[in-house]
């Protein structure tokens, strides 16, 4: 099973419910941090480092000997990675998408590609939980490659939970292609609602299964549940607003350990995620 814990907005409590999940396994779990841009589910599953990879994409390199300024490589992009006015290309590396397109429709074969590196890929371990997350270097526009990169080291043989990126852009859509069953968690503010809208439409689009979990469920209104009543979206838990949660998180602890009266709260949504329709499907989109 491939569970994803995704989020409109930042800030909801996403990486809270991952980590916390994770630890309520009770079995062998991995989990992928695939907010890249800041990862941070390490803070609350600290293990020892299994090693470190770095990861690179292929960008466009002109071999000027070669070269007429023909153009045809720009005419072919579509993000504007490359463009020629009659000369030699100009190459973008921040737009490029690695598609070889533009050395495959080049007439003089002026067009090689070449490595640059835009992060690393951490692997963890901390009692039966296999940690892997990304970080993207610092002035790398694109996060979607390094995601892929991420997830594309999970093992197909165990259970993983994906903490994507908040919003609903594409290294959401990158992360969510590869789950089963999606929980969205949401906090009950008109900001939380609004959002909240948008995830959903975003994963009926991809057509996954998904439920909702409220977190600080009682600091604000009932609009959210309201919300989802009418749109017949399950609501998976309801997380209260207390204050000893915050403590807990702000000092990089786990709910499950640190306030063991939640643990039947997360099993509960555990065993709902365990049980929805298509969970457990062993599928790569």
């Amino acid at each position: 099973m491939i569970l994803a814990i995704a989020s409109g907005k930042g800030g909801t409590g996403k990486t809270t419910v991952a980590v916390n999940l994770a630890r309520i396994y009770g079995a062998e779990i991995q989990i992928a941090d695939c907010d890249v841009e800041a990862p941070n589910a390490h803070l609350f599953l600290p293990g020892a480092r299994v090693r470190t990879e770095t990861i690179t994409t292929g960008v466009p390199q002109i071999d000027e000997s070669r070269c007429d300024g023909c153009g045809e490589c720009g005419a072919f992009c579509a993000y504007h990675a490359i463009v020629s006015f009659g000369t030699v290309p100009l190459v973008f590396p921040e737009l490029c998408h690695s598609c070889g397109g533009c050395a495959m429709v080049c007439p003089r074969q002026a067009i090689t590609e070449v490595a640059r590196r835009i992060g690393v890929v951490e692997t963890l371990r901390t009692d039966g939980i296999t940690l892997i997350q990304g970080r993207l270097d610092i002035g790398v526009a694109m996060a979607p490659p390094l995601i892929r990169a991420v997830t594309a080291r999970l093992r197909t043989d165990r259970p993983a939970i994906l903490d994507a990126p908040p919003g609903t852009s594409c290294p959401v859509v990158t992360t969510l292609r590869g789950a089963d069953f999606v929980v969205l968690v949401t906090e009950p503010t008109p900001f939380g609602l609004h959002d909240l809208e948008l995830a959903v439409a975003l994963v009926r689009e991809l057509g996954l299964p998904f439920g909702v979990v409220i977190n600080r469920a009682d600091a604000g209104d009932d609009r959210v549940h309201a919300y989802c009543h009418a749109q017949d979206v399950p609501v998976l838990l309801a997380i209260p607003d207390d204050r000893r949660i915050a403590e807990t998180y702000s000092r990089g602890g786990l709910i499950v350990d640190v306030l063991p009266e939640y643990r039947e709260l997360f099993r509960s949504l555990l065993d709902k995620t365990l049980a929805a329709p298509l969970a457990g499907r062993q599928v790569r989109r």
